[in-house]
């Protein structure tokens, strides 16, 4: 009868901070808080840390991760646990603080279909001196512009539409019309879209033609 009175229920223990760590854990750091003794607090508080990093091996000897273990200790202890630690400790409010919310890109939605990276390629083109190197790379974009257009459009686009999009988004500071440049066809494309599609069709069949050569293999005797 002694034996079912003394009975510990989860229901009636105190609460596990980080339950990764189990009940055993959560004893050891309730014990140093209990310590008086501040250099026997520290030693206990390095043991413990020890243990926790015994349970990653791999990972124990990482700054970082000695960094972790320590802000982990602190959170168990409720942040009541006085020790020196090797890292600036995380106070509670610095744990509750919410982050700044992040601003998403939006520098040209109305043409989505052409990527964030496209205007940072142009930003960088028209940061460059005009000269070769700087037609090379607006005659990039622009040809890597009709491509996403056909990824995502019509199946073909005339290049003047291409290059009021570019003075667009360039604000005017690239305009290939004037220049009467001529960009690549939109049957290449197309053509080139269509092998790559014809090549991973192809690598599938060859594929599951050899795994069902070796399922039918399988279990054969071989003299």
């Amino acid at each position: 009868m002694n034996l079912v009175d003394n009975i510990e229920y989860n229901t009636e223990r105190s609460h596990l901070i980080i339950p990764e760590y189990g009940r055993h854990f959560q004893k050891m750091v309730e014990h140093a808080i209990s310590i008086e003794d501040r250099d026997e607090r520290n030693k206990v508080a390095q043991a413990i840390i020890s243990v926790m990093g015994n349970l990653q091996p791999h990972l124990r000897d990482v700054p970082d991760f000695q960094h972790k273990l320590w802000d982990q200790l602190f959170i168990m202890s409720d942040f009541k646990l006085d020790v020196d630690s090797p890292f600036p400790i995380t106070t509670k409010e610095m744990l509750q603080e919410k982050p700044e919310p992040l601003s998403y890109p939006q520098n040209f939605p109305k043409y989505r279909f052409y990527g964030n990276n496209i205007k940072r390629m142009i930003d960088v083109a028209v940061s460059w001196e005009k000269g070769d190197m700087r037609d090379g790379l607006e005659y990039a974009i622009a040809n890597h512009m009709k491509k996403c257009y056909l990824n995502w459009n019509k199946d073909t686009v005339e290049d003047k539409i291409i290059f009021k999009h570019l003075i667009e988004l360039s604000d005017g500071a690239i305009d290939l019309a004037s220049k009467e440049e001529n960009l690549t066809e939109s049957q290449q494309f197309l053509k080139n879209r269509l092998s790559k599609s014809n090549s991973r069709s192809s690598n599938s069949h060859s594929n599951k033609k050899n795994q069902r050569n070796n399922n039918n293999n399988r279990g054969k005797k071989r003299y």
